[in-house]
């Protein structure tokens, strides 16, 4: 390609339709005749298919309810627990994410009953337990252990 071979990209211009016979696209306006679709604001919906059930319809659904004020549980396992505390630490909100086993204040902590611990703690009422750990924690510790 060479210099004096360049040219200004040409303008396609739009077809004017329903501007009189003399103008090429008279009479029907390339709207065919009669019919929905032949007059003006006529034509269907998006989406409709004939009276044929959508697509969308068809479609399946995903079911069910989420609830928006759903407050997620952060749980830990006694194992946790054993690790990170000293025998009679109290064990509440503060000191779960100063031991960074939890990471919000104002969410529900549960205790579940993976792990053992045999450590004597004192845990706040503001945690929830597991049947299983509850049963792990009123154990009192064995002598030869």
């Amino acid at each position: 390609m060479k210099l004096n071979q360049l040219a200004p990209k040409t303008r396609k211009t739009r077809k004017r339709k329903g501007q009189g016979n003399a103008a090429g696209q008279g009479t029907y306006a390339g709207r065919g005749c009669k019919g929905q679709n032949s007059r003006a604001g006529g034509g269907v919906r998006l989406g409709f298919e004939g009276g044929q059930t959508p697509l969308i319809q068809r479609m399946p659904k995903l079911r069910g309810f989420r609830n928006p004020n759903r407050v997620e549980t952060q749980v830990i396992n006694l194992s946790d627990l054993e690790a990170k505390f000293k025998d009679g630490d109290t064990v509440n909100l503060e000191t779960l994410i100063k031991a960074k086993l939890i990471n919000k204040n104002n969410s529900k902590v549960k205790i579940l009953g993976n792990g053992t611990c045999k450590k004597k703690l004192n845990i706040t009422d503001s945690i929830l337990l597991s049947k299983t750990a509850e049963k792990a924690l009123a154990k009192p510790a064995k002598k030869g252990e």
